[in-house]
């Protein structure tokens, strides 16, 4: 069916890696919806909003004003307030609904991994870890952290981070990928003694932890947050195509039967 109208929620590489996959299948409409938490952000092809829907309830009426036949969630594998929403304005107007989320990352030999539910848990790890921490979980959040008045802290992130901040802070304004031989001399520059991260996944960020695990480096992980139940999961762009594909199939999302299939 022509005009067959996907909502991709982005925010990720891989959100514009679907956007430009999709946008490039001829008879489909395509708009990303960014939160509008970052000033410049990276625009993906196809039509693109910005800012917030006004939770469920309004992305519900989104969904319906726009006749969107099914939507992608491929925001940040953190992001739970917005995924769940996403579940919830799927179900009440009743289209499909799936998920992207990318691979998280696993220990191997060598690492020094401490496994934190929270961000207040890796903020109360970090005392018997060390005393000069990298903390690489993005500008929100950092309240967890403002109490430890003994430790120095290296934030990184893309925008500015917004108080409470740690006392002792020094805030580097940088955007992946970073490169392994990069994040070592950024590791040695700063005299860092602890990492601390979100389990994020992708490679996009993931040269720290290599470097922390040459330097002996103890890593605080702060485990995601699980995918709204019920919502099918896809580690990649091919695996969503692949989704949308079998729905076509079905008959729930027009001629799209073969969008699974690489040409």
């Amino acid at each position: 069916m022509p005009g067959t109208h996907i909502l991709i929620l982005g925010g990720t590489a891989e959100a514009r890696q679907l956007a430009a996959e999709l946008t490039g299948r001829g008879g489909l409409r395509v708009t990303t919806s960014l939160a509008g938490r970052v000033a410049q952000p990276r625009m993906p092809a196809g039509e693109v909003r910005i800012g917030g829907f006004g939770g469920p309830e309004g992305l519900a009426d989104w969904l319906r004003q726009h006749r969107v036949h099914a939507v992608v969630d491929a925001t940040h594998p953190f992001a739970s307030v917005i995924s769940a929403n996403a579940a919830q304005a799927a179900a009440a107007v009743g289209i499909p609904l799936c998920a992207l989320r990318r691979p998280g990352w696993s220990a191997g030999p060598g690492d020094h991994w401490h496994s934190a539910v929270s961000l207040v848990d890796a903020a109360a790890q970090l005392p018997a870890l060390g005393r000069r921490v990298f903390l690489t979980t993005g500008r929100l959040g950092l309240a967890a952290f403002a109490c430890l008045d003994q430790l120095h802290f290296l934030v990184r992130s893309v925008e500015p981070p917004e108080p409470p901040l740690p006392r002792h802070i020094r805030v580097l304004l940088d955007r992946g990928p970073f490169t392994l031989e990069g994040e070592r001399e950024l590791l040695r520059t700063h005299d860092i003694d602890v990492l601390v991260t979100k389990d994020s996944g992708g490679p996009a960020t993931a040269a720290k932890l290599t470097a922390a695990r040459e330097l002996g480096m103890p890593v605080v992980v702060v485990r995601r947050p699980s995918a709204p139940p019920g919502v099918p999961l896809a580690p990649d762009v091919a695996g969503v195509l692949e989704l949308l594909g079998q729905l076509g199939q079905l008959g729930q999302l027009g001629q799209l039967g073969q969008l699974g299939q690489v040409g």
